[in-house]
């Protein structure tokens, strides 16, 4: 991978700064929020992260997920993929607000990774060892707006409590909306999840288990939060909560992540 290649991840990271800049300069000034301008400037980050991912991936005939650099990448696009095919309701709000700052983030901690440890040459494919890291990865996406959805809930449920909400709050989908949202995004990302993990036992090599075991306790984090959730054995605000304290435990993941450059295993 070249530092040309980075130039792509760089450009998605100034539209995803814009966006959010121009959100916090509309929300701080008092002036109208045009939901649309931060939503084409998402769109615009995404559209330069697909094209790293196709050019990365049509160089090594597979899918780009080889390193850190690639892996944070990766979800950040599933991330904003999920943010833009979920309903106009959300696009068009501030839910763009509050998925731009994650992207940045994202994507500047991907700028920071090293060079290194990566591959160029077309090696044989393992399409489980693929399939695994595929969708654990974009079940890491859908985690990630899951985050921006119960953080979202939890500011418009405190601005609620003030009872004298400010101007943000009539621009925030209703609270149950987002309750709603929150919920599936986490069955969607637990059900991805579920996929990849499963994938992740017929690549056919030795079992990392330490590896597996840490993976499989972030699927049952999240899978205990969506029972209980089910079961109504938990309030909304607590699934809000725990779902970003959940994807901040995904996050710490990374280090047990198995890449498609290495010798196959889980």
């Amino acid at each position: 991978m070249s530092w040309s290649d980075r130039v792509w991840v760089a450009l998605a990271l100034v539209c995803f700064l814009l966006g959010f800049g121009y959100s916090v300069y509309s929300l701080a000034t008092g002036k109208f929020l045009t939901p649309r301008n931060t939503f084409f400037a998402i769109c615009a980050g995404f559209l330069f992260e697909t094209i790293y991912l196709i050019v990365r991936g049509q160089e090594m005939g597979r899918c780009p997920i080889t390193n850190r650099f690639e892996v944070i990448v990766f979800m950040t696009w599933s991330m904003v993929l999920i943010y833009l095919v979920i309903g106009p309701a959300y696009r068009l709000s501030l839910m763009g607000a509050f998925t731009a700052p994650v992207a940045s983030a994202l994507s500047f901690v991907a700028i920071l990774m090293p060079r290194a440890d990566t591959i160029t040459a077309r090696i044989k494919v393992n399409p489980w060892l693929e399939a695994h890291t595929s969708f654990s990865m974009v079940a890491c996406g859908a985690f990630a707006l899951a985050c921006v959805a119960g953080a979202m809930y939890l500011f418009q449920e405190s601005q609620l409590k003030t009872r004298r909400p400010g101007s943000i709050f009539f621009r925030l989908p209703p609270i149950t909306a987002l309750s709603i949202a929150n919920s599936r995004l986490l069955l969607l990302g637990f059900a991805l999840l579920t996929i990849g993990l499963g994938t992740g036992f017929l690549i056919g090599a030795r079992i990392n288990w330490v590896q597996a075991a840490w993976s499989i306790l972030v699927w049952c984090v999240y899978g205990g939060i969506l029972i209980a959730r089910i079961r109504h054995a938990m309030a909304a605000k607590w699934v809000a909560t725990l779902s970003i304290v959940a994807f901040s435990l995904l996050l710490g993941t990374f280090w047990g992540i198995r890449f498609i450059s290495e010798q196959p295993s889980f």
